[in-house]
């Protein structure tokens, strides 16, 4: 019972510290939250939880390759595989097995032979051995037989019976016979040989394969030792990946203004942000506001100005032209016509604009001004600041959360490690370990006796060989010695020595068959029987896995046991654990805990769900709560501030009227082209003093219009755009504050009031991602503890060695070396008939027929009879 003591703690061991892996663990932190350039937070978090990357657990390559390929002789096995597939083409009778497992439980008691169903099973089992039944009857038949039919010919022939006389009769086909009869000995020896060939290489197979048992039994141990030795390492693995899972969770902790804060500020910012910034926008529009209205009084000033230079310039050029134009000259003829017409036009030199009358915005300007001594742009920037601070304010509001969560996690990590402290996993490997390195020993100690058996064994299947070897060498020389020693010519009673000593051979061969072929075939049907069914039973089903199905049939041990495999393991049989589900997971190389159904005594899973997340802690983080009512977008001072914006006085400039004046043009009529056309009627006069003064006052008109009447258009040009732009802005400007103001209103209020669902919502997407760590982790730990971690390929190997050397190595050799020796067995019958009718041919006859030279009728004549030879004195 040691070595169960020893697996099953080494199986306690492995499932049980399995559940060690709930340590701390590092995780790389994710912190993105940047201030823009207005002072806004710009975080973009992706919701979903980052992937941890667990690395892979510590591999171990086991030595043991579990295969066999037998090389050319397994020809032979196929051979032999197919001579037994036809004497048992049935298929394996698992249920047939099944019952009488189950119904000889208790013993055989002789009573219960007679029973309806016991004998029905044993109709059964005899049906399916009937092929085995009827070759082992036919092997006891020729066991017996054979010696009894050796005795009575041997008896027969004493008497010059079954051709023990020594006397040939003549027949004409004699030739013939004997070449048949040499022909058919020569090919039973031939088949006889190759049978001995075959058992003999069956017979060295296992030899050379034992040898190989050691290198299968030394990789099978050495496996066991590094499944034991990897183990622990896979284990300490498995549990230092907590700590990735931990520190993860840490670091978010850690983290929780800028993620969970940054989450809130990015749900919020949909509201929040479009609201500052149109209030950062009306104080771009006050300043264009001031801009204009500086504009219009600057503007205004020298229009003002200009035009009264303006009107003192064409007044006194008009009195100047109208002097030339009372000149004598203009009285004369055609040219009193030009003078008049000239002096029509001078009405024309007046300014048509008058400005004067247009009131100042000075009290708009001076309230403007008043209105932007306070900074809306850096109380904007105070609420951009405040809102941009939320993920400040969900740290320092979570930070009892924070702890308290800190705490908890450390006391289940305390927890964790003081589970892993209950269970002696140095000892329990240490134990097992030596009780690989004793088993070992003790194995090694009994290669000596193994090679010595195995050494009897070939000589007396080596011995068994030689008596067939000696038959045929007795029939081997007879042939040659009376193939060579033969001549037609000699009668049988003249045959020659060679000839003679040929027969005799062959009869000592017959003599030799008889004496060794029932020892032949009772090793023949002794080891058909036993390794025939070993065959069909054990191998056959176990390389199918059939045998497993019989095996691990329910109630088969005890009809209160359902499965023998946990029942020996852990004393609970009612668990869903089958040697073939063990072998099945062990051979695909998954861990011991998935193999052996370990969830059901450690479930590891479970235990790290309530101790790494239990409810205290999702309580604690359901606890969560974020108050952003101290949050202010838009103090008092800016709200007024915009309000007084509004009330300017903008809308109380007299619009029309500048729009009137700057719509009117400089002068009544343009001065250049005045100047021109008096240019031209000029040049229309003859020439003199009239013609040359009035083109000076032509080019004094257009040094006016250089000099004063473009900077007055220019100034009306940018008054024009002034008074538009003011125009427009006080007629939208109430609109533009009034929804300002109820957009920082709205968002104020959403905040205030309306944020608690938006903080739920991300604080239950902050937990989930906190959970979906441990998840992660766990989730990653039962793939690793069902695939990875002590991998439980050993096992399987062991089962398929023990397959390899039972099957391959010894019961196919074992059906390969009766097969042989069956075959020298079936064809010894032929070898002995031909041997008995060729020695007639070659061995010297006592008599010999005589023949008259006149044939007689009578019944002598045609059966002559028999005389000796006059004997010779030299004979």
């Amino acid at each position: 019972m040691l070595w169960k003591t020893r697996l099953a703690l080494l199986l306690f061991y492995c499932g049980g510290s399995c559940s060690w892996a709930r340590e701390d663990r590092q995780q790389q932190q994710k912190n993105s939250a940047s201030t823009g350039a207005p002072a806004r937070a710009d975080t973009h978090r992706a919701h979903a939880a980052e992937v941890l990357d667990f690395g892979y657990v510590p591999s171990v390559v086991y030595e043991t390759h579990a295969y066999y390929e037998p090389g050319p002789i397994g020809l032979l096995f196929h051979m032999v595989h197919a001579l037994l597939y036809a004497v048992q083409p049935n298929p394996f009778p698992k249920d047939l097995i099944v019952k009488l497992l189950q119904q000889n439980m208790g013993g055989i008691k002789p009573e219960e032979l007679q029973k309806p169903e016991n004998v029905v099973l044993t109709l059964q089992a005899i049906y399916y051995e009937i092929g085995f039944i009827v070759l082992a009857v036919l092997g006891f038949l020729f066991l017996i037989l054979m010696p009894l039919v050796g005795f009575f010919f041997c008896m027969c022939r004493c008497c010059e019976n079954c051709g023990g006389e020594m006397h040939q009769r003549h027949r004409k086909n004699a030739d013939c016979q004997r070449g048949f009869y040499t022909a058919s000995l020569i090919a039973s020896s031939i088949f006889i040989t190759a049978g001995v060939l075959v058992a003999y290489t069956a017979n060295h197979n296992i030899t050379t394969q034992i040898k190989s048992t050691r290198r299968l039994v030394s990789t099978n141990i050495r496996d066991l030792k590094s499944f034991a030795n990897y183990t622990p390492a896979q284990i300490d693995y498995l549990t230092a990946q907590y700590t990735t899972a931990k520190n993860k969770v840490l670091s978010d902790l850690d983290n929780i203004g800028p993620l969970l804060g940054g989450r809130i500020h990015n749900q919020l910012e949909k509201e929040v942000v479009p609201a500052l910034d149109n209030a950062l926008r009306m104080t771009g529009a006050m300043r264009e506001t001031k801009e204009a209205l500086e504009n219009v009084s600057t503007s205004l000033e020298t229009l003002q100005d200009g035009t009264g230079k303006l009107q003192r310039s064409l007044q006194a050029e008009r009195s100047s032209l109208s002097n030339t134009l009372n000149d004598p000259a203009c009285s004369n003829g055609d040219v009193a016509h030009t003078c008049s017409t000239i002096r029509g036009t001078l009405s024309q030199l007046a300014i048509s604009a008058n400005f004067n009358g247009l009131p100042d915005v000075s009290p708009q300007l001076a309230n403007l001004e008043t209105v932007m001594k306070t900074d809306l742009s850096y109380i904007v920037q105070k609420g951009y600041s405040a809102f941009n601070d939320t993920p400040l304010m969900v740290r320092e509001q979570t930070k009892g959360v924070v702890s308290r969560v800190k705490a908890l996690l450390d006391k289940s990590g305390a927890e964790i490690i003081g589970f892993t402290k209950m269970f002696p996993v140095e000892p329990a490997l240490e134990n097992f370990t030596k009780f690989l390195s004793d088993g070992q020993k003790n194995i090694e100690a009994y290669y000596p006796q193994i090679d010595q058996l195995d050494f009897y064994r070939w000589i007396g299947c080596v011995v068994v060989c030689c008596m067939v070897v000696l038959i045929l060498a007795f029939n081997i020389l007879g042939l040659m010695c009376g193939s060579c020693g033969y001549d037609k010519n000699a009668t049988p009673t003249t045959r020659g020595c060679m000839s003679n000593t040929g027969g005799n051979l062959l009869m000592a061969g017959v003599g030799f068959s008889f004496i060794f072929s029932w020892v032949l075939m009772g090793i023949v049907v002794t080891s058909f029987v036993a390794g025939g069914n070993t065959e069909k039973l054990v191998c056959e089903p176990l390389a199918n896995r059939q045998l497993f199905k019989v095996i691990d049939t329910p109630f088969l041990v005890h009809p209160a046991k359902k499965n023998f495999l946990p029942g020996l393991l852990f004393q609970d049989p009612n668990l869903d654990l089958t040697l073939g589900s063990l072998y099945r997971d062990c051979y695909e190389n998954n861990g011991i805990y998935a193999a052996l159904k370990l969830e059901n005594k450690f479930n590891f899973v479970k235990f790290i769900n309530a101790t790494a997340y239990n409810p205290e802690l999702a309580s604690i983080l359901e606890r969560v709560n974020v108050d952003l009512q101290g949050v202010t977008l838009l103090e008092q001072e800016g709200k007024d501030n915009l309000i007084n914006f509004a009330n300017t006085g903008l809308g109380e400039i007299n619009y029309p009227g500048y729009l009137t004046e700057v719509n009117k043009g400089v002068t009544v009529v343009d001065l250049l082209s005045f100047a021109n056309e008096l240019e031209a009627q000029a040049d229309n006069l003859p020439r003199g003093a009239l013609g040359n003064a009035l083109k000076g006052h032509a080019s004094s008109i257009r040094q006016i219009h250089k000099e004063q009447v473009l900077p007055m258009e220019q100034a009306m040009s940018s008054l024009s755009q002034s008074i538009t732009l003011l125009q427009t802005t006080s007629r939208e400007l109430p609109t533009k504050v009034t929804n300002v103001l109820s957009a920082i209103d709205a968002a104020e209020y959403l905040i205030a009031n309306n944020a608690s669902q938006v903080v739920k919502q991300e604080t239950g997407k902050y937990v989930r991602n906190l959970v979906s760590y441990f998840r992660q982790y766990t989730n990653w730990a039962q793939n690793s503890l069902m695939l990875e971690v002590a991998q439980c390929k050993p096992i399987s190997n062991i089962i398929d060695s023990l397959e390899i050397i039972g099957c391959s190595f010894i019961i196919d050799s074992v059906n390969t070396f009766w097969f042989g020796l069956g075959g020298c067995c079936l064809f010894l019958i032929p070898s002995i008939i031909m041997s008995v009718k060729l020695a007639k041919f070659y061995r010297r006859m006592d008599t010999e027929d005589v023949f008259d030279d006149y044939p007689s009728y009578d019944t002598m004549t045609r059966y002559p009879r028999a005389s000796a030879p006059p004997r010779q004195p030299d004979w």
